[in-house]
């Protein structure tokens, strides 16, 4: 959550010019992640709620060091154009899909009601890829002028190339592929939703 409430400040110190203060909040943000992903995994603390609420934290904190460094001229118009475009994209089907798999009776406190999945979203290798590439190149793009790199730097340049043409390859992929979008069945729904805990009787 907090990478979440965070993102418009880290935006706007990329705005002033302030990269080595957005550089500093980046890599906190990125070493906090892995610790909590590591003590999640580790003491068995993974939940539904987490599992939604972490990546659309990591999609805020990228659309907004996309935007930002667009705005500022570290990041071509149109690479930034087609990264958000695909996500706004790939969000809107989320919200279609997620309304047409949502089991009966269908209601709007229901679709919003995290705790009752209907549908698993599974990561192409090539949406994968897209992911470490769009995190290297935003990474890369913002130390750049705090290294005193130029923005046209060959490497970087064949970075934004690599990123732009898997980020439209793993659009056509959530597309075309039949594994990227699992429908849950009533027993996956079932073993998926938490059971309310029953508290021991005492004897009288």
């Amino acid at each position: 959550m907090a990478r979440i409430v965070s993102s418009p400040y880290i935006g706007y110190l990329i705005v002033q010019q302030n990269y080595e203060m957005a550089l500093c909040g980046c890599v906190i943000f990125g070493l906090t992640d892995a610790l909590d992903g590591y003590i999640a995994r580790k003491y068995n603390m993974q939940s539904f709620v987490g599992s939604i609420i972490d990546p659309a934290a990591d999609k805020v904190l990228m659309t907004t060091l996309t935007v930002a460094l667009a705005y500022s001229g570290l990041l071509p118009g149109v690479l930034a154009g087609i990264i958000v475009g695909r996500d706004v994209a790939l969000s809107l089907a989320a919200f279609v899909v997620r309304w047409a798999t949502l089991p009966q009776p269908k209601t709007i406190k229901r679709y919003f009601d995290l705790s009752i999945p209907s549908v698993e979203v599974r990561p192409t290798m090539v949406s994968k890829w897209n992911t470490a590439l769009q995190l290297v190149l935003m990474g890369a793009t913002l130390a750049a002028p705090v290294c005193g790199v130029p923005v046209d730097w060959p490497a970087l340049v064949a970075l934004q190339w690599a990123t732009g043409a898997t980020t439209v390859a793993s659009g056509f992929g959530y597309l075309v592929s039949r594994d990227a979008v699992h429908r849950l069945t009533k027993a996956e729904v079932a073993k998926r939703i938490p059971k309310p805990k029953i508290l021991p009787r005492k004897k009288k």
